[in-house]
């Protein structure tokens, strides 16, 4: 017989930031947490050093570019927990500073950041409980990269009407662009993944408008946000420790029941951030 224990999940959670949330829902979320990684050594060594500081998380193997591992952590919680109550969106790859060719690290970047994140919430989105909060980590690099769009496609992108369908044509035009050469000529920055976080941060709203009206199921929020410039294996140059990177993705994992705002936002150290006009 499942559980009622509320439950929380982050992907990519080893290490980084998401190593970072977990220990901070280990200390202020009423309910179980579990700690994801591809590697489930690395997973685990995770766990036991959190659990050196005296916290409780746990562990599930997930890879989300693997849709076994992702159809077996939701038959986890099903079994175990009937539902789910937290997701945090973290894992993903920043690539663009390698040397890799441009239109080999735009296939990457955005299977990982946006077409595999995007699984993981097709998949276990109908567990999901009244009240349920998702955090898909985004960046303030889509902020930037929405600045070098042409007017044409910033106008698609910030359509408050526009349907998944569409953001999935957006994102597989940006695949095909760079695989032609002609990025820049079809308005597109040439960021691989300052684009995936476009994906990303759209895709968040779509899912929040979606669930608010979704009556069998009210108060499920759905935000991405920038944890802002922290000091990780993929950013040498980050200010932040993963602890500081942590607080706006806890905030919204941790919003009350029946706020008003944020709901299918973008939010920077706590704060709603718009589109520029």
């Amino acid at each position: 017989m499942a559980s009622t224990r509320r439950v929380a999940v982050v992907t990519g959670s080893n290490k980084g930031i998401g190593f970072g949330i977990v220990r901070g829902l280990c200390k202020t979320f009423n309910g179980d947490v579990y700690l994801t990684a591809r590697n489930e050594g690395l997973g685990r060594k995770a766990v036991e050093d959190l659990k050196k500081e005296g916290l409780n998380p746990l562990f599930h193997q997930l890879d989300i570019s693997d849709s076994t591992s992702i159809q077996n952590l939701k038959a986890f919680l099903q079994k175990q927990y009937g539902g789910l109550d937290v997701l945090v969106n973290n894992a993903g790859i920043f690539k663009d500073e390698s040397d890799a060719p441009f239109a080999e690290k735009v296939e990457e970047t955005l299977k990982l950041n946006f077409w595999d994140t995007l699984a993981v919430c097709e998949v276990l989105y109908p567990l999901l409980r009244p009240h349920a909060r998702v955090v898909n980590v985004g960046s303030i690099y889509s902020t930037m990269a929405f600045g070098r769009c042409s007017d044409s496609l910033k106008a698609k992108i910030s359509n408050p009407n526009i349907s998944m369908d569409q953001l999935k044509d957006l994102m597989r035009d940006f695949e095909a662009v760079a695989k032609a050469g002609t990025v820049e000529e079809n308005g597109w920055p040439k960021w691989a993944y300052h684009v995936s976080k476009i994906g990303v941060r759209v895709m968040s709203y779509i899912q929040a408008k979606a669930f608010a009206h979704d009556s069998s199921r009210p108060d499920i929020i759905v935000n991405s946000c920038c944890p802002g410039s922290v000091h990780t294996d993929t950013n040498y140059n980050g200010t932040k420790t993963i602890d500081e990177g942590a607080v706006t993705p806890l905030y919204l994992a941790l919003l009350p029941p029946n706020v008003e705002s944020p709901k299918g936002e973008f939010v920077c150290e706590k704060v709603v951030e718009h589109w520029p006009s």
